[in-house]
């Protein structure tokens, strides 16, 4: 069985990224590839090459006990758009919010650059660095 309780550990494993991401004009990024025609005729669509800290955090935040399994997406993003939301929002709140970023990827490619350049990765681990004081 695994432990999917929160702890303060887990916290700073995501905590620590907080200013590698906090950074103005921090590309996340590396390249955009694919996209086109190949030679037997498929036509692909772009997709990013993350830097590997970006990998590394959406991996971290993929492990079961930053999931929400009984997420709703809809209201995942609506909550994610809401900066006053954000800054008060509880644990379990940003396990959706970091459910919806994990999983958005996959049917959204860009979806991780976005969420980022955007702020709100920040914005979330700063409400979790808060959430990490009362831990102790």
């Amino acid at each position: 069985m695994i432990d999917d309780r929160i702890t303060a550990e887990r916290i700073d494993e995501l905590l620590r990224f907080l200013p590698l991401f906090d950074l103005s004009g921090r590309a996340y990024v590396k390249a955009w590839a694919g996209g086109g025609e190949t030679p037997d005729g498929a036509i692909t669509m772009p997709f990013p090459e993350y830097y590997d800290d970006v990998l590394e955090f959406f991996w971290l935040a993929g492990q079961p006990w930053w999931s929400d399994f009984q997420y709703d997406p809809r209201e995942a993003y609506t909550m994610l758009g809401d900066d006053q939301f954000i800054g008060t929002c509880s644990l379990s709140d940003i396990k959706t919010m970091l459910t919806y970023c994990v999983r958005g990827e996959r049917f959204s490619d860009g979806l991780w650059a976005s969420v980022l350049e955007s702020g709100r990765v920040v914005a979330i681990l700063r409400r979790l660095a808060v959430l990490r004081e009362t831990l102790e």
